[in-house]
Formats: C-alpha cells, structure tokens, sequence
C-alpha cells in the first residue's frame, strides 16, 4: 500500500514538472530571487519607498505559489507596508527636503493595490488610505485638474498620467471596500474631472492621434513645433498604456472610440522590445503597465498581435541566471532588480 500511495505521488509530481511551462519556471525562478532578497524587517530595497515593497507583495500574491516561504515573506512585507501609514492615511515617509511628503500619492497608490490584491490588510487602513488618494487629487479649472502628482504636499502645482494611472486604479480596484465604512458619506474620486485630465494629455490628431504624454510639462519622450511654434510633447508607449489603463478604470471600455484610437496608435508603434518612443528607459514599467492596462480592457490582440505571447516569450528571454530582472538603463530606478523583477513577474502573471 505505501509504495502504491509513494508511486502515485512520485507520478503526480512527475506529470506536474513535465507540465510546468517556460513561463512557470520563469515565475517560480523570479519568486525565489525576491523571497532571497527580503531582509529581516520584511521591507525591500529602500525602507524609506514602502512602494518598494509593495511592488513584490503585490508580485508575490499574484504568483500562484501557496508555499510556506511565500505565506510568510508576503505576511512580513505588509506588515512592514502597514506599519508606514501616516495618520492622514498615506502609507509614506515623510522627506521634509521633498516637501514634506516622500511622494506620498505614488506610494499609497501603489500600496493600497498591493494590500488589497494579498488580502493581508483589514478594511480599515485601506480605507483610510482611499481617503488620502482622494483628498490628493487636484481641483480647479486648469489643465492639471482632476490629476495626481508625486505628492499631495508639494512646491508646486503638478500633475502626471504615470501617477494619475495609479491612483485611478487603486481606487476602481478598491471601491467595493466602501461598503464598509461606518458612517458618513464613502469616499470617491471626481471621475469626470479624472477623464478630462488624461483626454488633456492625448493627442488628438495628427501621426500620434490616440497616443499620450506624460504630461504638459516634462517632455520625456520628447517635443516637435509645428508651423505656429506652439510646442507639443511627443506621445510614447507606457504613457498611451497608461491612458488606456486610466480610461477603464473610469469605466470605459474597449468599445469607446478614446480607448480604440489609443489601441490603433499600440498597434502602429508596436513593441515588445522597447518602451515605443523611450528605448529602454522604464521599460519594465513599460511591461507592467501594458498588461494591467490591455487586461483591464480585455483586449486580446493590439491589431494582429498575441500581445500575451509575445510579450511574456520576450520578459523570459531577459531573465538572468539568478532569477532576476533588470535594466542596464537607470532611469526611473529600473537598475534595482527587486524593482525590475516585480515588475516582470506581475507582467508574466498577467500574461498566464
């Protein structure tokens, strides 16, 4: 009877090795890298950037992996993640040198997604935290209205569509958690105000038509000056992702003629191999955000291309020996593998 029962597990773990895929493997070996590389607080990379780790949390969660390193690892970096938030809700350490809020907005967006996906928080820190994404969006009537910055606290008045993107996620991912807040009105963002913001920053015509720009300001994926000498920033790949990505989680689907014309501008500068328009800078942010954002509306293909296909066969290919990712370009902190490799993994898990 025993060798009966040993044979049927040695046969059943077996089948499971020989059925395990490259991308498996792939997300198994990225796991053990970050599992590796938790220090003992439970916090990685920089302990003063708790989206640092929040980034893995969120990876870890996603993985599929039920094992026991794995339950703890994620156990002690929310932990960690928790043990930041301020009393106005932000999970953040303040940096009065950066007026005062250690971007603030970025980190508490990308933590409440995080806390939320690992079901490792109780409602009421992620509620407080909605309180702080929502009270840290801009009003009034200029072109940054309805946007997000780094910080809530700042210098001056600003406002991004990486950031944006990240907070309208969060909030769309966690609007169900209001059910259970006791009294008092629930807590929302201005979600047309929100619209208007990203539509600002999305080219209406021309070459780059349904393409976006980070914003109206910082000319990341560079500038052209047409025949007036008025100066347009130049959409690039993330930025149009995270366009798409900010339109769904304002409720808009596939089907609206914003989100289609940003798809058609995806297909035109198509790529797995760089962020179109950026190189290699940010890219795998670039990754991540194309998944979250083609995943939210439920698009399939970019015109003729298996997005899910070829874009995990080419994040496998860039994985190093030990498990890792990472880019040779620093820009956006992409040298920090712990970063790189959260981003791939929540991109391949996606993909899965």
């Amino acid at each position: 009877m025993r060798k009966a029962i040993a044979a049927a597990v040695f046969a059943t773990t077996a089948f499971v090795a020989a059925a395990a895929t490259p991308l498996d493997e792939s997300i198994a070996k990225g796991v053990k890298f970050l599992l590796a590389n938790q220090r003992e607080d439970g916090h990685f990379s920089d302990p003063q950037m708790p989206a640092l780790t929040a980034l893995p949390l969120w990876a870890l969660s996603g993985s599929g992996d039920a094992g026991e390193a794995v339950a703890e690892a994620k156990k002690k970096a929310a932990a960690f993640v928790l043990a930041t938030q301020r009393e106005d809700g932000g999970f953040y350490v303040p940096k009065p040198g950066r007026g005062g809020s250690g971007l603030g907005n970025y980190n508490t967006s990308v933590c409440l997604s995080a806390l939320f996906d690992s079901k490792l928080a109780p409602s009421a820190p992620l509620l407080k935290a909605r309180e702080y994404v929502a009270s840290s969006q801009l009003t009034g009537d200029d072109t940054m209205a309805g946007g997000f910055g780094y910080d809530k606290v700042s210098r001056r008045r600003y406002a991004d569509l990486s950031n944006t993107s990240y907070a309208l996620s969060a909030m769309a991912k966690t609007a169900s958690l209001e059910e259970f807040r006791e009294g008092g009105k629930r807590v929302d963002l201005d979600w047309d105000k929100a619209l208007e913001f990203v539509e600002n920053l999305m080219k209406k015509e021309g070459p780059d038509a349904g393409g976006a720009a980070y914003n109206e300001r910082t000319p990341q994926g560079g500038s052209t000056t047409n025949a007036q000498g008025k100066v347009s920033l130049r959409a690039y790949g993330a930025m149009t992702y995270a366009a798409v990505l900010s339109m769904c989680s304002a409720k808009l689907d596939k089907g609206d003629p914003r989100v289609r014309q940003s798809v058609e501008w995806l297909d035109k500068n198509w790529s797995v191999d760089e962020n179109p328009g950026m190189g290699n800078q940010g890219l795998y942010y670039f990754y991540d955000i194309m998944t979250r954002a083609l995943d939210a509306a439920k698009i399939d293909k970019v015109g003729e291309h298996e997005w899910k296909k070829e874009l995990s066969a080419r994040i496998v290919s860039l994985q190093r020996e030990d498990g890792s990712w990472a880019n040779e370009n620093n820009r956006f902190w992409e040298a920090d593998p712990v970063l790189c490799t959260s981003f791939a993994l929540l991109a391949l898990e996606l993909c899965r």
